[in-house]
């Protein structure tokens, strides 16, 4: 490549009291160059830190001004050069926002909601923007709402401008309900939500050739639900995300007998087969987003996937809740059973549902796959009904007593399922517990069985019970329930634990290490990161502290500053126990600044560290799965 062109210094330099433009900056340089390396933005004169640089270009990629066509080298889309003469004619213009129409502006002082219209509706917005008529939001009220959204993740704050994020322009969508817009105007604010995402939607269409209308259907549906945001930290390339979404989209019961298995979509679509098989799990089993795939499993091993309340499972859910209620309804009625009406019996239940569903639902040779099948649904239904927060109308609590029966039913017949594993562990480790009731281990170990299984109000109810069996073991017992609140996304209950702990205990550096991690849970960057500062001044020979800093740091995606952390913890505390995940943490922010040698050589370390590590296998598998998913990624650019 010949002689690199550079922006003028007022581009890169414009004062000492304003902040260079970054995006600026790379759009510029790769609009005035057919391409540019990564090495060019490190050189003078602009001399972009590494960092920055990292952040800047992950973010041009993900709205897709920028494409990385190969290995380090970058080059400007389409829709990056408009937005470069967007950036270039900003500063000559007079911005004339768009404002939100009368029946919101009157509608009360909804402030978020005046926000969020006005951060959706123009491609940024300045905090003098909501100080002016008409909508006029005065100081304190405008911190308060804007440091509000931010802390949702609604928008984001980028040099002094305010941008909706993806997750606000689901709100948005949401928010427009709770006003009496006419018709066409929902139409309307929907549709530019819509035209977005179909946008980068054709587009991959067209790249992968995908032209079955179905298919498409499905993928757009699926992408409008689940939200690129919650995966970003860890996949960073949203063309990947996309590909997860296809695979799941074209393995739809709807397409039997047609499917295609993971390694042959892993080999057309260009993708880690690792990578699919992991997401593809954490989706379906709702581990990422409360919305979750069901799974049906063919003899000879072809799995096709459908979305929970969509449209195949909601006519799937009334055949079976109408089936069920119908011959409890029945029982219920009658004290004995007659010949015309029948017992409670599973397999018969199963065979009716599945009889009625292949008759126009299913296909008719998914009728074995359909039967291992509903047991497992049975009981997501009739956990639906139990958790329900009220139960007012007498059909609502005649409905509550015939699933906790039908529940009772399922936990006692099924067999060759989760159900019978869960049982079987259960059951042995009761009658552990029983001959050693003063062991706290025995405890430890069904809490442990409890959270695999996802029984989380079991857990909490034991949790309860071993804090008046084992009251010395108190910070354990409770430190452990606000583990089972995380895993319950219920974030604020284990804070609680955690700040009353720490009343209690104030010397316990262990508790306050904890909370520095859960205010980052809570996306609380600057309070997380004060805790952890204020222990390393008190122990600053102390690694793990190193360790947390670049941990956090790593969830905010400061990958520059993190390394510098991680390294540190490894000179302190080489031989310390967390040091196999320092290295591959270590490794993570290394690929996510593009250092792929430095990222391979750590991760790898990490990886042999694990194996030799006497930690639990549990957690051991955990990273070992973190570190191979990195890998796999990593070795498409060797």
């Amino acid at each position: 490549m010949g002689i690199i062109n550079y922006p003028p210094e007022k581009i890169y330099s414009p004062s000492k009291l304003k902040k260079p433009d970054y995006d600026h900056i790379i759009l510029w340089m790769l609009n005035n160059n057919e391409s540019c390396k990564w090495a060019d933005f490190r050189q003078e004169p602009i001399e972009i830190p590494t960092g920055t640089l990292s952040r800047h270009l992950e973010t041009l990629k993900r709205k897709g001004f920028v494409e990385n066509f190969s290995r380090g080298h970058y080059r400007i889309t389409s829709e990056g050069k408009k937005k470069f003469h967007e950036l270039s004619s900003a500063e000559k213009k007079t911005r004339k926002p768009n404002y939100p129409p009368k029946i919101i502006l009157k509608s009360g002082r909804n402030y978020s909601d005046w926000i969020l219209w006005m951060v959706y509706n123009n491609n940024y917005c300045k905090r003098s923007d909501f100080l002016e008529e008409p909508v006029f939001i005065n100081q304190s009220s405008l911190s308060k709402n804007l440091s509000l959204l931010i802390e949702k993740e609604l928008a984001i704050k980028e040099d002094g401008k305010y941008i909706i994020t993806r997750a606000g322009k689901s709100e948005y969508s949401r928010m427009l309900k709770n006003y009496d817009l006419d018709r066409q105007t929902i139409l309307e604010e929907e549709g530019k939500r819509i035209e977005e995402i179909t946008k980068k939607t054709i587009k991959f269409f067209e790249n992968y050739n995908i032209k079955e209308e179905d298919i498409q259907f499905r993928f757009l549906n699926n992408i409008l639900r689940l939200d690129y945001e919650k995966v970003k930290p860890i996949l960073k390339d949203e063309d990947t995300f996309h590909k997860i979404l296809l695979f799941l989209s074209i393995n739809h019961p709807d397409q039997y007998p047609n499917y295609i298995s993971s390694e042959d979509f892993s080999e057309i679509y260009k993708i880690k087969k690792t990578t699919l098989d992991y997401y593809i799990d954490e989706i379906s089993e709702g581990k990422i987003y409360p919305l979750r795939f069901f799974k049906l499993t063919q003899p000879s091993g072809e799995q096709y996937y459908f979305q929970s309340d969509g449209r195949l499972e909601r006519i799937f859910r009334v055949i079976t809740e109408n089936q069920i209620t119908k011959i409890t309804y029945l029982n219920k009625l009658f004290s004995k059973p007659t010949p015309e009406v029948p017992t409670i019996d599973m397999k018969s239940i199963i065979n009716d549902i599945v009889n009625t569903a292949c008759e126009f639902l299913f296909n008719k040779d998914l009728k074995t796959s359909l039967r291992e099948f509903l047991p497992e649904y049975i009981k997501y239904l009739a956990y639906k009904i139990e958790t329900k927060k009220e139960l007012k109308e007498t059909y609502d609590k005649l409905e509550g007593i015939i699933w906790q029966n039908i529940t009772d039913l399922f936990q006692a017949q099924i067999s060759q399922s989760l159900e019978n594993q869960y049982e079987e562990q259960i059951k042995k480790i009761d009658k552990d517990i029983e001959l050693n009731p003063e062991n706290l281990e025995f405890y430890y170990l069904k809490i442990r069985i409890l959270m695999y299984f996802n029984q989380y109000q079991e857990a909490t109810k034991l949790l309860e019970e071993m804090l008046e069996i084992f009251p010395e073991s108190e910070k354990d017992i409770k430190m452990l329930k606000a583990a089972v609140f995380k895993r319950m996304q219920n974030l604020k209950a284990g804070l609680k634990i955690i700040n009353e702990l720490i009343q209690k205990f104030p010397n316990n550096n262990d508790l306050i290490c904890y909370k520095a991690y859960w205010m980052q849970y809570l996306d609380k960057k600057e309070e997380s990161i004060k805790i952890v500062q204020n222990l390393i001044k008190g122990e600053p020979e102390n690694g793990i502290y190193q360790d947390t800093y670049g941990e956090i740091l790593m969830y905010f995606e400061e990958y520059d500053e993190a390394t510098k952390k991680f390294l540190k913890a490894i000179v302190i505390g080489s031989d310390d126990w967390y040091i196999y995940q320092t290295y591959i943490k270590l490794g993570i922010c290394y690929k996510a600044l593009e250092n792929y040698d430095l990222a391979l050589k750590n991760l790898k370390k990490g990886k042999d560290l694990t194996k030799k590590s006497t930690s639990d296998p549990e957690t051991k598998h955990k990273w070992l799965t973190i570190a191979d998913l990195f890998l796999t990624e990593i070795e498409q650019f060797y």
